[in-house]
């Protein structure tokens, strides 16, 4: 999945310009985004140590700590911290979140280390950040008295602030929950919704206090909906509908529904917390639900199924001009614009119901970093699927996740008449599959001797764990020490991958007589393939430019890992979220110069 449109108005011209993008997309919440973007800036300036510091910061607040701590260290932020307090402050921010990844007495020994972190910044500076930090971290390390009078310290100590200090109100809020005090805490919430609207409305820094503010809750035995409904963030909407009938043609939307649908989508959202959309663009629904987000000042998030040029003449002209001009409009004003493949339409309507997954994973995977709610929004008609994409499958899929959804009733269809519309059979040329390559690392270097036992050990362990996979397989093939595995399903894949790896690391290698150094790599990735007899292998096989993105994907996995796209990272948290995470690993040059991928590492939860 390829990601453009350039939200940047000129090319910042120094390190503060950077600084000042990257915050743009930090208080959206975009946080892999704002990563990317200090990335960027660091390339032009890399001695620039704030943004460094905001590259950690987005990673952190994203919940990839691993990888923020690996570049806290790599980019030589350590060594700065006795000069710097907020990178001090970011070192335990870090500490803090390792502590609470923790479990029981881990738990509490490495919050009693990032506790003592927080209090020395706090003793030096009085800073009322690393204080309540330090008093909420003494309470998960059960020292309750010492957090009672940190908190009270921090309470104390607190000036007046100005009316946008938001954090200034959170962190009041924050010590009264600790000191007991519900009400006091109840009544300063709507001070800092109204501080953080005044200074722009940052989505991730909510997400971040209801998140520590969850934490305090679930310590002191308090019930989280005291706070829950004013100050979770705002809620994500993956919206779908029908597209708009041509002019003088039928279809399920026509052109005279459009006053009565935009009044019902207004409605909905005027009804809801909703801050963010994604979903595509195609002329009619799309287009009416991204002008009604924009125009509440929520983000929307495109995702298109081809190529633009292409798209707005399949999708969008047929409805008339002035729709053209209304989808360039939404476009420019889009936080984001992602592209499900770049390949051409050619026909294919699978490459629409693609995008539709891809764009339901990423508002499921939005919501697990901005730890908000998500809902399907679906302007339909109540019919059944007339095709392999469209309204109908989007709401069926949506369903069979079991997550929360609204149907916006147009055409013919009355509230209590919506069903579940069964998905119809694929056709067409090109089929979604989840895709594994696998190498290992270090088979050059084998000599003739150690070739025998490697295929009898090795592969062998490789093939007794492909086979509890066979009815999920639908092709494998090796070939040296390449493998490649494809599946209809993507839990399957990533199950299969993980327990590829954990069969490998069962091998004792010494016993087989195969040298130590021999590791595998595994690189997985959702997209579309042609599915074709194979004349060589006189069966079917899979083709096509998805194919070859999965295979420059493995080449650069570290052994003993699996690395996987979005895109496969979003359907698998639509589909499976409870059963894996896919932690953001950030922008990594794929092999071959195939392009930078924004890739995430694998593991169950």
């Amino acid at each position: 999945m390829a990601e453009g449109g350039d939200p940047l108005p000129a090319k910042p011209a120094s390190a503060a310009d950077w600084i000042a993008a990257v915050g743009v997309f930090e208080r959206d919440g975009t946080l892999f985004k704002a990563h990317d973007l200090a990335m960027q800036g660091l390339a032009e300036f890399p001695d620039a140590l704030w943004l460094k510091h905001r590259a950690v910061l987005c990673l952190a607040r994203a919940g990839a700590t691993d990888l923020a701590r690996k570049k806290f260290n790599e980019m030589g932020l350590a060594a700065a911290q006795d000069q710097h307090d907020d990178i001090a402050a970011l070192d335990a921010r870090l500490l803090k979140d390792e502590a609470l990844a923790a479990s029981d007495d881990e738990r509490r020994r490495k919050a009693t280390i990032a506790a003592d972190r927080y209090e020395s910044i706090y003793a030096r500076t009085r800073n009322y950040y690393p204080g309540i930090n330090a008093a909420t971290l003494r309470l998960v390390a059960g020292e309750e008295a010492k957090s009672l009078n940190l908190a009270r310290q921090v309470s104390a100590e607190l000036g007046a602030g100005a009316e946008d200090d938001y954090y200034l109100y959170a962190t009041r809020i924050e010590a009264a929950f600790l000191l007991g005090d519900v009400a006091a805490a109840r009544g300063l919430i709507p001070e800092a919704i109204r501080a953080n609207r005044i200074s722009g409305g940052d989505y991730a820094a909510l997400a971040s206090t209801w998140k520590q503010l969850r934490l305090v809750l679930e310590l002191k035995g308090l019930d989280p909906k005291v706070v829950a409904a004013e100050f979770a963030p705002p809620h994500v909407i993956f919206y779908t509908g029908h597209r708009l009938a041509a002019p003088g043609t039928t279809g399920r939307l026509l052109p005279g529904d459009e006053p009565l649908v935009r009044k019902r989508i207004d409605a909905h959202l005027e009804g809801s917390r909703v801050g963010h959309g994604y979903g595509s663009l195609t002329a009619g629904a799309d287009i009416l639900f991204a002008e009604a987000l924009l125009k509440r000042a929520a983000s929307l998030h495109v995702v298109l199924p081809f190529d633009i040029d292409e798209f707005v003449e399949v999708a969008v002209r047929p409805a008339g001009p002035d729709w053209v001009r209304r989808f360039e409009a939404c476009i420019a004003a889009a936080s984001t614009v992602r592209y499900a493949t770049e390949d051409r339409y050619l026909g294919d309507d699978h490459l629409f119901t693609y995008c539709s997954r891809i764009g339901m994973g990423l508002a499921v995977l939005r919501t697990r970093h901005l730890g908000s709610e998500v809902e399907q929004v679906a302007v339909w008609d109540g019919g059944p699927a007339t095709g392999v994409s469209g309204t109908a499958l989007n709401v069926a899929r949506w369903r069979q996740a079991g997550l929360p959804q609204t149907i916006i009733p147009c055409g013919s269809l009355e509230e209590e008449d919506v069903n579940d519309a069964p998905p119809v059979a694929e056709a067409g040329h090109r089929v979604v599959r989840a895709m594994l390559f696998g190498d290992v690392k270090g088979f050059s270097k084998l000599n003739d001797a150690e070739l025998p036992h490697f295929v009898s050990v090795l592969w062998g362990a490789v093939g007794q764990t492909l086979h509890r996979y066979d009815p999920f397989i639908s092709f494998a093939n090796t070939w040296g020490d390449g493998l490649f595995v494809v599946f209809e399903d993507v839990g399957q894949a990533a199950r299969c991958a993980l327990e590829l790896q954990a069969a490998m690391k069962k091998l004792d290698l010494a016993a087989a007589k195969l040298p130590a150094h021999l590791a595998l790599r595994v690189g997985g990735h959702l997209g579309p393939a042609y599915a074709a007899l194979d004349p060589v292998l006189k069966k079917t096989n899979y083709f096509g430019a998805h194919v070859s993105r999965a295979a420059r994907i493995e080449p650069v996995t570290p052994e003993e890992c699996v690395y996987v796209t979005e895109t496969f990272a979003a359907a698998l948290e639509f589909e499976c979220g409870d059963e894996f995470s896919c932690d953001y690993v950030g922008m990594t040059e794929s092999a071959k110069k195939y392009g930078a991928m924004r890739m995430f590492l694998l593991h169950r939860r």
